[in-house]
């Protein structure tokens, strides 16, 4: 059973199933624009055209071409130039959710954390061995 939603390219009122984002028509509308674009690419000398020059020539907004290449409509190995902004950083990717130096800052960021972990726990068991003695006489 479906959901609800508004489109969020027209604002329409559409029962979202989780096939797709956007409403009937607006996704017939996606897919016209998608052959436009892909027709363009298809043509040897274009397939190195930048997100730029593809919008430039086609009129597609640079956020589907982006929906399109994350999703694998459109993909980086066919289409070098093409991507998708990183989650965190917004330059441009075309794997993952991340770009490499994003990937490779959160790596570093869990080993410190790891070691930092393992520091206080060796300090925590270090400290629960030893033994006190006062030394004070009564």
């Amino acid at each position: 059973m479906g959901e609800l939603k508004n489109c969020p390219s027209c604002g329409e009122f559409f029962n979202y199933t989780g096939m797709r984002e956007v409403c009937n028509n607006c996704a017939v509308n996606e897919e016209k624009l998608f052959e436009v674009v892909y027709r363009f690419l298809r043509k040897r000398e274009n397939r190195a055209a930048t997100v730029e020059r593809i919008v430039e020539v086609t009129g597609v907004e640079e956020s589907l071409l982006h929906k399109w290449v994350r999703k694998n409509r459109l993909q980086p190995a066919l289409f070098p130039n093409l991507g998708y902004p990183c989650d965190n950083c917004g330059k441009i990717t075309n794997t993952g959710k991340l770009c490499k130096n994003c990937v490779e800052d959160l790596q570093s960021g869990l080993r410190q954390f790891d070691a930092a972990q393992e520091f206080r726990e060796k300090v925590a068991k270090q400290e629960s061995g030893t033994y006190h003695s006062d030394s004070r006489k009564k």
